[in-house]
C-alpha cells in the first residue's frame, strides 16, 4: 500500500549547489532523496514547496514522497535525519492524504534576509549573513518597499535564467527593520521568480545607503527592466523560512495559514 508523507526540512544551504539534483555537485534535493530511499529501502524521489538556490539556507522547507515503506512518523523524522549530514535535518514527518502536493497546495512562500549592518565583516554566523558596510536607513528600505505589496509584473526582480512561465506575483508582506546591528527583510508572496527576493534586496540597498529616493523602487518596478536594478544581494543571507497551506492539510502550525485568512490560489 503506497502512501504519501510529508515532511519539514532544515539545512544549510552552504554545502549545497541548491536545492535542484545537480549531475556533478551536491544538492540538497539529492541528499535527501537518498536518506529517504535507505531508510524506506526503495528509490524515491521527493517534491519541494520552493526550490532554493546555492547558498540560501531553509529553516522549514516542506517536502512530499510516496512510499510503500510503513514506518512511523518518528521513525521517518530520526531514521531519515540519522543519515543526512549535519548541515539537513527533519524536523517532522506526518502521513497526508494522497491528493497533498507540497508544490501547488502551497498558498504562500516566506523569505528572510538578514544583513549585518557594521564596519566590519562577521566572524561568527558568516555564513548566514549578508554584510553591508555603510550604515543603512532601514525605515526608507521599509518605506520604499510598501510599492511592491499587491499584484504585480516584477521582471525588474528576475534574474535572465528564470523559467517561469509569466512574472506576475503577488507580494502579500514585505517588511524592513532594524535589530541592533542587522537590517531584516522579510516578504511573503504567492510565489517568487528565481533570484527575486535577492534582486529585491539588492535595489533596496542603495536606497538604504542614501544613494536612491525611496520612489525608486516603484520607478524599477514600473519599468519592468532588470538592467536598471542594483545588483543581486549576497546568497548566504537569505533563509527560506517556508510555505503556507490551508489548515485543511492539518500540517504543523508554522506551515499552517492563520485561521480565519485565505490566501487565492494564483497559479505561479
Amino acid at each position: 500500500m503506497t502512501t504519501r508523507v510529508a515532511m519539514g526540512i532544515e539545512y544549510d544551504g552552504s554545502p549545497f549547489f541548491g536545492w535542484q539534483q545537480q549531475p556533478h555537485a551536491p544538492s540538497v534535493e539529492a541528499t535527501l532523496a537518498q536518506a529517504i530511499s535507505k531508510v524506506a529501502d526503495q528509490r524515491t524521489e521527493v517534491i519541494c514547496a520552493g526550490r532554493t538556490d546555492t547558498g540560501v539556507h531553509a529553516r522549514c522547507q516542506v517536502v512530499h514522497f510516496d512510499t510503500d515503506a510503513q514506518r512511523t512518523p518518528r521513525g521517518w523524522m530520526l531514521g531519515v535525519t540519522s543519515r543526512l549530514p549535519d548541515s539537513v535535518c527533519v524536523r517532522w514527518a506526518q502521513r497526508i492524504e494522497d491528493s497533498f502536493n507540497a508544490r501547488f497546495a502551497a498558498r504562500a512562500r516566506r523569505y528572510r534576509y538578514r544583513i549585518l549592518n557594521r564596519n566590519v565583516r562577521p566572524a561568527l554566523q558568516h555564513q548566514f549573513l549578508a554584510w553591508e558596510r555603510l550604515p543603512l536607513d532601514a525605515d526608507a528600505m521599509h518605506a520604499a518597499a510598501q510599492s511592491l505589496l499587491g499584484m504585480h509584473d516584477f521582471s525588474a526582480f528576475r534574474s535572465s535564467q528564470c523559467q517561469a512561465p509569466h512574472p506576475r506575483r503577488d507580494m502579500q508582506h514585505i517588511g524592513v527593520r532594524r535589530e541592533g546591528e542587522q537590517v531584516i527583510v522579510e516578504v511573503q508572496a504567492n510565489a517568487f521568480l528565481h533570484h527575486m527576493v535577492r534582486n529585491l534586496v539588492g535595489s533596496l540597498l542603495p536606497i538604504g545607503r542614501g544613494e536612491q529616493p525611496v520612489e525608486w523602487m516603484s520607478d524599477l518596478l514600473a519599468g519592468g527592466d532588470r538592467d536598471r536594478g542594483g545588483p543581486t544581494a549576497a546568497a548566504q543571507g537569505l533563509c527560506f523560512l517556508g510555505p503556507l497551506y490551508p489548515a485543511e492539510w492539518r500540517l504543523p502550525e508554522e506551515v499552517t495559514l492563520p485561521s480565519g485568512i485565505t490566501v487565492p490560489d494564483f497559479p505561479a
